[in-house]
């Protein structure tokens, strides 16, 4: 899988069209005045019917905090529609510890900055915060929500039902979405597809070819038509790309190899185990084998010893008999022969 993902890599020098997943190429289509009619239908296409945007402005993407020493907040792409609601969004190539975290303390600045010196009511603006991700979260219970492209989270009670509707949060998987250009059925599936595969275009698909929006972002993205400029800006987001993406291989290889140690020696310490178990096994065998022969010895000297006991008092008895036909008295013949008084009456 890795070998696959570096080869793709090798392969964007030959591409004709940029990567919509290095910054530079993501904030060249979405992110340039000059290209606002683009970003306006790829947000309209995530959002409902009644709430379209019709005309944005673009924002300082730095964010300061209220005291100097405060940390600040630096996004892909900051706006605002013509009703004051906040647009953030935000490409993240690789998957990062406490992403979703990231993302709720950026929400938390165009909050913020709505409020007004003097008397204020509260009346807050909406905000949505829209992560364009290249990788899928790993903390789905269920399996339907890890393989849904889109996750749309706004604040619910505990009863499921909507708490707050100025707070939309949309995670866009790409990893997740598989659909071909026949597939494709809304607006939304258009755009997925094509920020997913523009790289991989060499030339308009058909389902774009009377679409002006997405004729002209294919036009932006065109690297032949850069300068000499833009290209190398472009290389080298492209360099910090590929640079990311060895760093992750690398550091997976480590892991890789670190788990395949640990296996081995696991391996090595259940082998060891099995083997002394079965030395256990063997010697509790062997003790088992001589238990039952001890048990047989003793069983066989019972049974001799009996015989014996059988022959020495036959031989008793014998006497007796001889003895009681002399006439003798019982209490000699029972000094005799051992015998008692009774078992000398008795025969």
């Amino acid at each position: 899988m890795l070998n696959l993902q570096y080869d793709k890599i090798q392969e964007k020098n030959m591409a004709k069209y940029l990567d919509l997943f290095t910054d530079y190429g993501f904030k060249k289509i979405f992110g340039e005045e000059a290209n606002k009619a683009i970003l306006i239908d790829f947000l309209n296409s995530l959002l409902p019917q009644d709430t379209l945007i019709k005309d944005l402005t673009f924002k300082n993407t730095e964010q300061l905090g209220v005291a100097p020493d405060d940390r600040k907040a630096v996004y892909d792409i900051y706006c605002e529609n013509e009703r004051g609601e906040k647009f953030i969004v935000e490409l993240q190539k690789n998957k990062q510890n406490y992403f979703k975290e990231r993302t709720i303390y950026y929400s938390t600045f165009p909050i913020s900055e709505q409020a007004k010196r003097g008397e204020w009511d509260f009346d807050l603006k909406a905000v949505f915060c829209i992560g364009l991700l290249d990788f899928t979260f790993s903390d789905y219970a269920d399996e339907t929500d890890k393989r849904q492209v889109v996750h749309r989270i706004t604040l619910k009670d505990q009863n499921g039902k909507q708490f707050y509707h100025k707070l939309t949060y949309i995670y866009l998987e790409m990893p997740n979405f598989k659909k071909g250009e026949v597939d494709l059925a809304t607006r939304l599936d258009k755009w997925l597809y094509f920020i997913k595969n523009l790289e991989d275009f060499q030339s308009i698909p058909e389902i774009f070819k009377n679409e002006v929006v997405f004729i002209e972002a294919m036009a932006k993205a065109e690297l032949s038509k850069m300068s000499d400029e833009e290209r190398a800006r472009y290389n080298y987001s492209l360099k910090i790309y590929r640079d990311n993406i060895n760093t992750f291989d690398y550091a997976m290889q480590e892991v890789m190899k670190k788990a395949n140690e640990i296996m081995s020696r696991a391996n090595e310490k259940v082998k060891e185990a099995d083997e002394k178990a079965k030395e256990a096994e063997e010697k509790a065998k062997k003790a088992d084998e001589k238990s039952k022969s001890a048990e047989e010895k003793a069983k066989e000297a019972d049974e001799k010893s009996k015989k014996v006991d059988a022959k020495v008092k036959e031989e008793q008895f014998s006497i007796a008999r001889k003895c009681k036909a002399e006439s003798m008295s019982i209490a000699l013949i029972a000094k005799l022969t051992g015998l008692t008084e009774d078992e000398i009456n008795g025969l």
